[in-house]
């Protein structure tokens, strides 16, 4: 599973609303098997569980989730959000983090409010949200997503270390006559000098 995956399954749920408006009745409810209860982490668990990877801890309570990976899995519990992460808000609400960017967060939340006039941590629907930093207690990472996009100044770092291991190793190889062929084809190439200059 990768950060986008679980983004996209989240994403696709996005205007999905209470039936009937101020029940708290609602698929990720029935699902859980605590339909008409408030249900943003039933959301966040349903989520993850139709990634195919649900969360090691099953409960509808934000609170008793942080508890939980803070006494369990203390690695997974950040102070700095990536996409994927489960976002703990201060207000006993939570949501998957889709972006960051200074000192705010963006998550797709169930049991909110299409705005800020409307219940944010009780609301009737799955949206889109840009809060505050200052309102998060943790940024919960389940899994060490494969998927999360590398940095391109972190990737070109990790591919000039790479080269320059590759190099080395070639300078100093000393194999045997079965590689002399493809050392000597290397260097007519023009890929490596073979005497430490490239």
């Amino acid at each position: 599973m990768t950060a986008k995956q679980i983004i996209d399954i989240a994403a696709a749920e996005m205007g999905y609303t209470e039936s009937p408006p101020n029940s708290n009745k609602t698929k990720y409810g029935q699902w859980y098997g605590l339909d008409g209860q408030p249900w943003c982490m039933m959301f966040v668990q349903w989520c993850f569980a139709q990634a195919g990877a649900p969360l090691p801890y099953k409960t509808a309570s934000c609170s008793a989730l942080e508890r939980w990976y803070r006494a369990n899995k203390p690695d997974a519990v950040h102070t700095t959000p990536r996409p994927g992460d489960i976002v703990i808000y201060s207000f006993g609400h939570t949501g998957i983090i889709v972006d960051s960017a200074g000192d705010s967060i963006t998550a797709i939340e169930g049991n909110t409010s299409a705005d800020y006039n409307g219940s944010q941590n009780n609301g009737g629907g799955v949206y889109r949200r840009t809060r505050s930093k200052s309102k998060v207690t943790a940024y919960i990472r389940p899994f060490d997503f494969p998927g999360v996009e590398m940095q391109k100044n972190h990737f070109n770092e990790s591919l000039k270390t790479a080269r320059s291991n590759y190099k080395h190793y070639f300078r100093k190889n000393k194999a045997g006559s079965w590689s002399k062929d493809i050392k000597e084809w290397e260097k007519a190439m023009g890929l490596f000098e073979g005497n430490g200059t490239r």
